[in-house]
């Protein structure tokens, strides 16, 4: 791979804590060789304009699997590469641990790295005819119930046709990296992450179809709510919409690949996967 010698690392505004790793990350490439090495929390508009006018190699991302998916919806659109260092709890998205951070850069800066491609979901939010809202997402699409503890009726249509009608808390539509996350949680697949699929799992599904729906990328999904209560929508965790009865969320793949540098074999996924469910990091902190 050509060896990158631009780099901007990013943070969150949530993790202050994070601010003295990422000035010695900042020192530790500029001694490495790189030409430009420059710190941003991930909102900042400088930040924003240098990943739009493609004046970094590589964002890297320090903190956890939130700061990755942030990191990923920036980069995605330009093609540029995203470095995950775990600073965070879980970082299952995340390359590397701060441990292996110098012998992993070296490598990275060497060209020794190769770029793992990951699908992305596009979703639109419509209300009759008016498209109120996109998102370009990583993980998952999810149609849920509000603050009330009813579910609500969720028709999924495929290509046009209907393909299942739930009752249920609410409907996931996830990528194969999103099966790890929020799917995993309710019981659906583990998908390898390079896989281009839809997976559609439901969330306590009552006397409704309780079995998770694998759908081909060229696939396109309509979630059409209804409800007399709240219902609301989430794309990668961010701050949840409210849909009224009728309202209808669209989810295909998205014309965006995030590229994840990786340094490991094929193979460590699975070593990982293992090591997180054995081990859970989050259940210590509770």
């Amino acid at each position: 791979m050509t060896p990158p010698r631009r780099f901007a690392i990013a943070t969150h505004p949530s993790q202050p804590q994070v601010a003295e790793g990422v000035r010695e990350l900042v020192e530790r490439l500029k001694a490495m060789g790189a030409d430009q090495a420059s710190a941003y929390t991930i909102y900042e508009p400088e930040l924003k304009q240098l990943v739009q006018q493609k004046e970094i190699d590589v964002l890297i991302a320090l903190g956890g699997d939130g700061t990755m998916l942030r990191a990923g919806h920036l980069v995605a659109p330009m093609g540029i590469p995203v470095l995950g260092i775990n600073r965070g709890r879980f970082g299952f998205l995340m390359e590397i641990d701060e441990l292996e951070c110098e012998d992993r850069l070296n490598q990275l800066l060497g060209g020794e790295y190769r770029l793992e491609k990951r699908m992305m979901l596009h979703s639109f939010h419509r209300r009759q005819d008016q498209k109120l809202g996109e998102w370009h997402v990583l993980n998952e699409v999810v149609v849920c119930r509000g603050q009330y503890v009813r579910p609500i009726q969720v028709k999924a249509r495929l290509d046009g046709y209907l393909l299942a009608s739930y009752v249920a808390d609410g409907v996931i539509a996830s990528t194969a990296t999103g099966s790890t996350a929020y799917a995993l949680a309710v019981g659906g697949p583990i998908l390898p992450p390079e896989l281009r699929n839809i997976l559609i799992v439901a969330v306590a599904p009552h006397l409704s179809v309780d079995r998770s729906i694998i759908l081909s990328e060229g696939s396109h999904i309509t979630l059409e709510v209804n409800t007399n209560h709240e219902a609301v929508l989430s794309a990668d965790g961010q701050p949840p919409v409210i849909l009224k009865d009728g309202d209808e969320v669209d989810v295909c793949a998205s014309e965006h690949t995030i590229n994840f540098v990786r340094f490991q074999d094929q193979g460590y996924f699975y070593r990982n996967l293992h090591k997180y469910m054995e081990q859970n990091p989050i259940a210590g902190a509770l």
